[in-house]
């Protein structure tokens, strides 16, 4: 073979390998996202995409049809994101389908056509707990459906009418086609949220007592882990509900959640709700964990502003109010209730009724459980900084316990802590009669 041959061979060959050298490194240069999780809810929907690294990103919100759209940098369009799609509920209350493709080379751009008209907020969180890097979508709707049912409930006429339900909107167009000047299509209203139903046992010229009652954890934030799998959040939630039901069944006392649903709400979201819906109590409930698998017994604490009464009761609150890291929360977004509550804060004689709820909610646990402790604990538990609604959080057991993990997941174990925890309240309000206050909404 002619010397001039061979060298040129040689060229093409070291070309080859120095463009398949670069590949790797192109392809490494790319952020990957490893996880896509999709958390529908009345109260909002959350998309969560977990990242390799921190990303940048573009959102613009589009009309006629309502469409959120989000490009992302120097993102690879891998399998997580392409299946995004596949992800939606159809009964979403706010998202119709998303579609995800490459608009231009190094980025990737996602389209969220919508149902109704939206307030979304998107930030970035950095790694916290067991997850990585993460770019949060929430999708809030235009009108928070809370205040919208006490609207609507409030006018005489429409007092047991629903909120107007959702339709679908017309096919949207693909990504390519995806820019300002598209048209046809119209928006619709918004789904009726699920908090409240109307029982038959309430006597209408009676004061209804209102409890919130709080399932912790959720969505993003699942809570502590138990020995053999179980989430805290599934357990929480479970609890709640059947709290809510027997709460309800009560004469003229209801329970309002403030999550129905595997979805992650803000500790002080979940003030802000039980402050809206005005209610008498809060009952935030939880099961604990511990690095011993012996640890075993029920818990209440209350708050305290000045310092926690154990080294167990401020690790606890310190744990809880982490919360919002694992969860995800946007500390940019300024919340007018929030600093409204937070200015509130100097008033403290609601944590005396606090205690003595507490205390009552407790010796009735004694009955059914070990106590882990035999008084009521306080520390600065971020979810119980409510100014003038009394406020404890129940840890119903330690679900790193094998056995309390084994109760806790027992349907019949469940029902003894919920009448348990309601006789603790039966008995506070017949030593405390609620005062008189106007109601916003009644059952």
């Amino acid at each position: 073979m002619p010397q001039k041959t061979q060298r040129c061979i040689l060229i093409c060959l070291l070309g080859w390998i120095f463009a398949l050298g670069l590949l790797p490194a192109h392809a490494a240069s790319s952020i990957q996202v490893s996880a896509a999780r999709v958390w529908p809810a009345e109260d909002y929907t959350r998309i969560t995409l977990e990242t390799s690294k921190p990303v940048s990103h573009n959102m613009v919100m589009l009309k006629d049809p309502e469409r959120l759209v989000l490009d992302l940098d120097n993102v690879e369009l891998g399998t997580v994101l392409k299946a995004l799609g596949e992800k939606i509920d159809p009964n979403d209350p706010y998202i119709r389908q998303v579609r995800v493709g490459n608009f231009k080379p190094g980025t990737v751009r996602i389209v969220v056509d919508l149902k109704a008209e939206i307030k979304p907020q998107v930030f970035t969180l950095a790694p916290a707990g067991e997850y990585k890097d993460r770019l949060v979508v929430d999708i809030y709707p235009a009108q928070d459906p809370l205040m919208a049912m006490l609207e609507q409930r409030g006018k005489p006429e429409n007092a047991q009418a629903p909120l107007p339900g959702l339709q679908v909107a017309p096919e949207s167009p693909t990504i390519a086609d995806v820019t300002p000047d598209l048209a046809p299509g119209a928006p619709t209203a918004d789904k009726p949220s699920a908090v409240i139903a109307p029982p038959s046992n309430k006597k209408p010229e009676a004061r209804i007592i209102t409890i919130a009652i709080d399932a912790g954890h959720g969505g993003e934030d699942p809570g502590a882990k138990g020995a053999r799998g179980s989430y805290e959040k599934n357990v929480t939630l479970a609890i709640a509900k059947k709290l809510k039901a027997a709460v309800d069944a009560e004469p003229n006392m209801r329970g309002v959640l403030t999550r129905d649903g595997d979805y992650f709400i803000p500790l002080h979201g979940r003030v802000v709700k039980a402050r809206k819906m005005n209610a008498d109590l809060f009952v935030s409930i939880h099961a604990d964990a511990a690095l011993s698998a012996q640890a075993k017994g029920s818990s209440v604490f209350a708050l305290s502003e000045t310092g926690a009464t154990s080294a167990m009761a401020r690790l606890l609150a310190q744990r809880e109010n982490e919360s919002d890291l694992i969860g995800g929360v946007s500390l940019s977004v300024k919340d007018p209730n929030l600093a409204r509550t937070l200015l509130d804060l100097s008033q403290t004689a609601t944590i005396n009724d606090s205690l003595r709820l507490g205390k009552l909610v407790l010796d009735h646990m004694g009955t059914i459980n070990t106590l882990h402790k035999r008084h009521v604990e306080q520390a600065g538990f971020a979810v119980l900084k409510s100014p003038d609604i009394p406020s404890i959080l129940v840890e119903t057991a330690f679900i790193t316990n094998p056995e309390e993990e084994r109760k806790l997941n027992d349907s019949a174990h469940q029902d003894k802590l919920v009448s348990s925890i309601l006789s603790g309240i039966k008995k506070y309000f017949a030593a405390n009669p609620p005062l008189s206050k106007t109601r916003m909404v009644e059952k």
